[in-house]
């Protein structure tokens, strides 16, 4: 049975960033990271204290699923990915982020005339 999502919009951004990026390819969290920092042009930063609950609360919930590795150092690495179930989440809230982001704009433009 799946958990009812909470609404809190900076979990449910973060956690639509995670999917979004490793929709594109499996990537280590510090990649993932990374490639949130360099997509919004730097504008956006994702610290270790949010990003790791994030994936673990999305691997909890099966959108995603991680396996160890070995690096290029020959360190040991968590590499996640997607799911089946994490695209379907990801496109629902994309779906949800375009409804809520064209609302905001459309009170925006009303109330700065």
């Amino acid at each position: 049975m799946k958990k009812s999502r909470k609404k809190n919009s900076s979990l449910g951004s973060l956690d639509l960033l995670v999917l979004r990026v490793l929709n594109c390819g499996d990537k280590h969290g510090y990649g993932i990271a990374r490639n949130i920092e360099l997509l919004s042009s730097e504008v956006l930063s994702v610290k270790k204290g949010s990003l790791y609950p994030a994936l673990h609360r999305l691997e909890n919930e099966g959108f995603i699923k991680s396996k160890w590795e070995l690096g290029d150092a020959k360190q040991s690495m968590k590499i996640y990915s997607l799911t089946s179930a994490g695209q379907k989440q990801m496109e629902e809230e994309i779906h949800n982020w375009e409804l809520t982001s064209g609302a905001i704009n459309r009170v925006i433009a009303k109330t700065s005339q």
